[in-house]
């Protein structure tokens, strides 16, 4: 197994370049060790499977992904403009976004453009909101979810 390391933005991040190990136990704990969070040491899927959803749960995170649905691949500068939010702000949401897998960036000079890395990121958003249609009263009632992250 190949690790590739790259440094950006004092955060420390691996990638594999041999995809044939990924989900492989060593990999996912050497994965770990470097993520931008914490999870107990050998995460149950139903861990990782909530984290992943957490990602969906920030407003700023999702309003992110449904500009990149509606309007295609946007750069930072067109995310911070639409989104009305500082630079470092926007950046810090899509590093999560990349993270996890819901969006790829790609370098165009010095401008990164961001898209959705996987049609099925449409498709659960699209899911969402049509579920959300059928049980908004009873989502706006809830008092056992926050309504922030810091709530």
């Amino acid at each position: 197994m190949r690790v590739i390391r790259f440094v950006s933005s004092h955060t420390l991040c691996w990638s594999l370049a041999a995809s044939s190990h990924i989900g492989n136990s060593d990999t996912l704990l050497l994965l770990l060790e470097f993520a931008p969070f914490r999870l107990p040491s050998l995460p149950a899927p139903t861990d990782l499977v909530a984290k992943y959803f957490r990602g969906l749960g920030d407003p700023t995170r999702l309003h992110i992904l449904e500009l990149l649905r509606d309007e295609g691949e946007l750069s930072v500068g067109d995310l911070v403009a639409r989104l009305a939010l500082p630079q470092p702000t926007v950046s810090t949401h899509l590093a999560c976004l990349r993270w996890c897998g819901y969006v790829e960036a790609r370098r165009e000079h010095r401008v990164v453009y961001n898209r959705i890395a996987d049609e099925r990121v449409i498709v659960m958003l699209d899911l969402a909101r049509s579920l959300l249609n059928d049980n908004a009263e009873h989502v706006a009632a809830c008092c056992r979810i926050a309504e922030s992250p810091e709530a």
